[in-house]
């Protein structure tokens, strides 16, 4: 278990050693060293943006965003940047000088953001000058979701708050009662037209209709055992996916769990662990585990179609897909290439030895990627 992810909600601290992990019973863990293999694919590195500063030393979620072909990052002390997509040049930067927790959410001619004090800050996309300000009542660790109308935030206190895409006032708020002690995160709602769907601490997963903030139906994801806190963690703290007409979530200690969007109803479920957002392809799910291991599940009928562990430990992103590939980042600062067919290992290649916590992001066989120290790198996957 990577004790970086535990939350102080409860007053519980965290303490690394290097790269390694703690494990459960409170041993280091070392990450599982680099693999020969044959190379398949590899990454070309196309173009690179300096934010300004890192992302700090706190446990974040700061992946980027893509919109209208600019791709959107910000650093922990506020520094913003927007940059074409196509060459890296920036069209902009945006020195807020606010210490930022989450990360940037963009779309409908915004760039959204969180402070650590928990103020919503929505940018304009086309100049970077500020529309308007939210006070939360607790922090935004998570990217926040948007459509035409609506930028929907989830909190750290478990409450989703949706706000007017112009003014930022707010429509409506969701409340869900969290457990004393969580991982240090939260999901991302998924935002469609008249529906969000979100996923809480507590293992269950909502639907709230996005005229009223009205729950639709709820759904538990998880079951909190064994006797102690740490045992009864089951935290769903990656966005979940839709995939093949099909809503799939994974939680921490865990299932991982289709369900029917029109009416939460579970299609299959089976024990899982991750904290880490899901990808689909292939007619396939892909999860990281929460010891590494990648692994690929038929996503119509939960059987495993393959399992890899020669990445165990090394602190791995979510999952990404492109062309016949799985890609995957690491704490070192290597990006992972996989065949989606069997999961064996067709590419690599290290972009910063500062590392990758932010989750990698891909268009068209291009690959972006946020790296610790604040450097925005794009890659052509060959």
């Amino acid at each position: 278990m990577n004790m970086k992810r535990i939350a102080a909600i409860a007053g519980l601290g965290f303490v690394l050693t290097g790269c390694g992990m703690f494990s459960s019973e409170g041993t280091v863990v070392e990450p599982s060293p680099l693999v020969d293999f044959e190379a398949e694919h590899s990454l070309k590195p196309l173009w690179s943006v300096s934010l300004g500063s890192s992302l700090g030393d706190r446990y974040h979620q700061f992946s980027p965003s893509i919109a209208d072909g600019a791709i959107y990052a910000v650093s922990a002390e506020g520094d913003v940047v927007a940059a074409e997509l196509e060459n890296g040049t920036v069209r902009w930067r945006q020195e807020l000088d606010i210490e930022v927790l989450g990360g940037v959410g963009a779309g409908n001619g915004l760039v959204v953001l969180s402070s650590l004090d928990g103020e919503v800050i929505a940018l304009s996309a086309a100049d970077g000058s500020e529309q308007w300000r939210y006070q939360a009542t607790s922090e935004v660790v998570s990217q926040p979701q948007m459509n035409a109308e609506l930028v929907v935030v989830q909190q750290l206190d478990g409450k989703i708050v949706a706000l007017d895409v112009n003014t930022g006032e707010a429509r409506w708020s969701f409340d869900s009662q969290i457990p004393r002690l969580s991982l240090r995160g939260t999901s991302a709602p998924i935002v469609a037209a008249d529906l969000t769907l979100a996923a809480f601490a507590n293992g269950k997963m909502v639907a709230v209709d996005n005229a009223s903030g009205r729950q639709i139906w709820e759904q538990r994801i998880a079951l909190a055992e064994g006797r102690s806190e740490l045992e009864r963690i089951v935290d769903i703290d990656a966005q979940p996916l839709v995939y093949n007409r099909l809503v799939y979530t994974s939680s921490y200690q865990g299932r991982l769990v289709a369900i029917s969007p029109a009416d939460g109803q579970v299609v299959w479920a089976r024990d899982h662990s991750s904290y880490r957002g899901l990808a689909g392809g292939f007619g396939n799910v892909y999860t990281v585990a929460d010891n590494g291991s990648v692994q690929a599940y038929d996503a119509r009928s939960s059987a495993s179609v393959w399992q890899q562990d020669v990445l165990l430990h090394r602190g791995l992103t979510a999952p990404e897909v492109t062309g016949n590939s799985v890609l995957v980042g690491d704490a070192e600062g290597y990006i992972h290439v996989l065949s989606q067919i069997d999961g064996h290992v067709t590419g690599r290649y290290r972009v910063d030895s500062s590392g990758l916590q932010s989750d990698l992001l891909v268009r068209e066989n291009i690959v972006y990627a946020l790296t610790n120290d604040g450097r925005l790198t794009a890659l052509a996957l060959q």
